[in-house]
């Protein structure tokens, strides 16, 4: 009789502390599923009315914006699909001003992080940096060498200059991220700075804008590719309906381009970006926030559950300190 009272009691006190386990486990299990989805490239711009005009540097002519992509535009966007935050990038429209920016920032600052545009040929664009990041709480900011391909605009020279040598040391001292908007021809020179600033954190846009359509994809794709070698560079995949060979969505004919891209970078150096709230991707053809989330989650056979988590907010998240 003992023995059998042993034994019901035994089972009777392994299964509470299993039903006890199982509970304080389910909570435990849901926090670490929560896993925060980041868009790391998002563009917001005004009206172009007082005090947040337009200043395009490259074309002064440029006219207003079929519609404002305002920061409200944008959280319930990101609100309606589940995702947790977003890094403003400054557009073009309103140049090295980047005050609307700095607006949205504040108004939004757990949601949101900031990137904003310097002049590159300024040579005073290390204490720009400086006090864009010190005084406004930007991130970094973005350097668009497509701008200056050959003798455009002056050409790129700028990009190994004295005056950027300064910016990049003074990006590895304040922990700046630099976005750089490039061609594949420029990134060779863009790694001799790399090389020469380890600390400083580097992410090329769009895989450098490559058309994998072009008769010498692959040839451009290797100069990418041997970026992947630098632990401070990162790359968005993303852009596909410029980049993609048809450009038609889901963009099946990209995947063996972005395969080789997440091979060489591999899963911790990876981050996605769409580029525009709301209503405002149907004015630039481009599909909506939820069958970009779909692209990623139904398409991206190269990614695993784990490296899609990475790929589609945790990187972002540990890159730009997020806490999540």
């Amino acid at each position: 009789m003992s023995g059998t009272l042993t034994t019901r009691r035994t089972f009777l006190q392994t299964t509470a502390t299993a039903a006890a386990t199982a509970t304080l486990a389910a909570p435990l299990k849901a926090a670490r599923k929560r896993v925060p989805v980041i868009d790391a490239h998002m563009h917001v711009w005004s009206d172009n009315k007082d005090p947040f005009p337009y200043a395009n540097p490259y074309n002064k002519d440029a006219g207003a914006a079929n519609n404002a992509a305002t920061p409200d535009i944008l959280i319930e966007d990101m609100d309606n699909h589940g995702v947790t935050h977003s890094i403003l990038v400054q557009t073009i429209c309103h140049g090295w001003d980047n005050h609307y920016t700095s607006h949205c920032l504040r108004r939004f600052p757990d949601r949101f992080r900031a990137h904003g545009l310097i002049d590159p040929t300024d040579p005073n664009v290390a204490d720009k940096l400086d006090y864009w990041m010190s005084e406004h709480g930007f991130s970094g900011m973005r350097f668009s060498a497509l701008y200056y391909l050959g003798d455009s605009n002056g050409g790129d020279a700028w990009l190994t200059s004295a005056a950027h040598r300064r910016l990049w040391r003074r990006a590895e001292q304040l922990k700046a991220v630099f976005n750089m908007f490039i061609s594949s021809t420029q990134l060779p020179r863009l790694a001799t700075m790399i090389e020469q600033y380890p600390d400083a954190r580097i992410i090329i846009d769009h895989m450098s804008q490559i058309d994998f359509g072009q008769d010498h994809a692959q040839r451009e794709l290797d100069k990418l590719l041997k970026l992947g070698q630098y632990p401070n560079v990162w790359v968005k995949i993303s852009e596909l309906s410029s980049t993609a060979p048809t450009k038609v969505y889901p963009f099946k004919d990209a995947l063996p381009w972005m395969t080789q891209i997440f091979e060489a970078f591999g899963p911790n150096r990876i981050l996605w970006g769409t580029g525009y709230p709301g209503i405002c991707r149907m004015d630039y053809n481009r599909p909506s926030l939820e069958a970009e989330l779909a692209l990623v989650r139904e398409h991206f056979t190269f990614l695993n559950e784990e490296n899609r988590d990475k790929y589609l907010g945790i990187n972002a998240a540990e890159l730009w300190d997020i806490e999540f």
